[in-house]
C-alpha cells in the first residue's frame, strides 16, 4: 500500500498556482496543452478515486469527466488520495479502460499519473515540483517494471537514456519517454 495523499497534495498546490494565462502553454505531453493536461488530471483523479472505492475506473463512462478549475482539481486529487487509503483498495483485481490488472498495479498507475503529470505541468509552467521521495521511489519501482511490458504500450514514448546518478524524478520521467531536460518552447 502506498500513501498517495502527499503526492496528490503537491500536485494540487502546483495546479492551484497555474494562472489562466498559462492554459495554452505546451507541455512535455506532446498532444496536451496545460489546460488539456489539467482536464486530463481531473478525469484521472475522478476515475482512479472511483476505482479505489471499488467502482468503475478510468475509461468508464460512469467514472465522470474532469475539471479544469484548480479548486475542483484540488478536491478531486484529495479524493483520489483518500480513496486509496483503504487497504481494500489495494487487494484483488479490477478492470478499467478495458484492461484487467491487480488493484495494487492500478494504485501505482494512479501514483504515476500524479507524479509524471505533475512534472509535466511544472516543466510547462516553469515551476518546481518536488513530490515526497517515498512517492517518487514507489513510482520509479513501478515504471521500471511496468512500462516495458505495459498492456497499452502506445501510452509511453521510448525510454530516454539518463545517467546512473540521475535524480529519481528524472529517471521516472525518462522511463516514461520524457526528456528530463525538456523546457518549454
Amino acid at each position: 500500500m502506498i500513501d498517495l495523499k502527499p503526492a496528490c497534495s503537491h500536485l494540487a498546490a502546483l495546479a492551484g498556482a497555474i494562472g489562466d494565462g498559462e492554459a495554452d502553454l505546451s507541455t512535455p505531453c506532446a498532444d496536451y496543452t496545460v489546460a488539456d493536461l489539467l482536464d486530463h488530471l481531473g478525469v484521472v483523479a475522478r476515475g482512479f478515486a472511483a476505482l479505489g472505492r471499488g467502482g468503475p475506473g478510468p475509461g468508464s463512462e460512469d467514472a465522470g469527466g474532469g475539471g479544469r478549475g484548480p479548486t475542483e482539481l484540488g478536491g478531486l486529487l484529495a479524493e483520489l488520495g483518500r480513496a486509496w487509503d483503504d487497504p481494500a483498495a489495494w487487494q484483488g483485481r479490477a478492470d478499467a479502460a478495458g484492461v484487467g490488472l491487480p488493484r495494487q498495479v492500478w494504485g501505482r498507475i494512479a501514483l504515476t499519473e500524479v507524479v509524471v503529470h505533475g512534472w509535466d505541468l511544472a516543466r510547462a509552467t516553469g515551476r518546481g515540483f518536488d513530490p515526497p521521495e517515498a512517492a517518487v521511489r514507489a513510482c520509479l519501482e513501478h515504471v521500471a517494471d511496468f512500462v516495458p511490458k505495459a498492456p497499452v504500450p502506445e501510452l509511453w514514448g521510448p525510454e530516454v537514456p539518463v545517467g546512473p546518478g540521475a535524480p529519481l524524478l528524472d529517471r521516472v520521467v525518462a522511463i516514461t519517454g520524457r526528456d528530463p531536460g525538456w523546457t518549454a518552447p
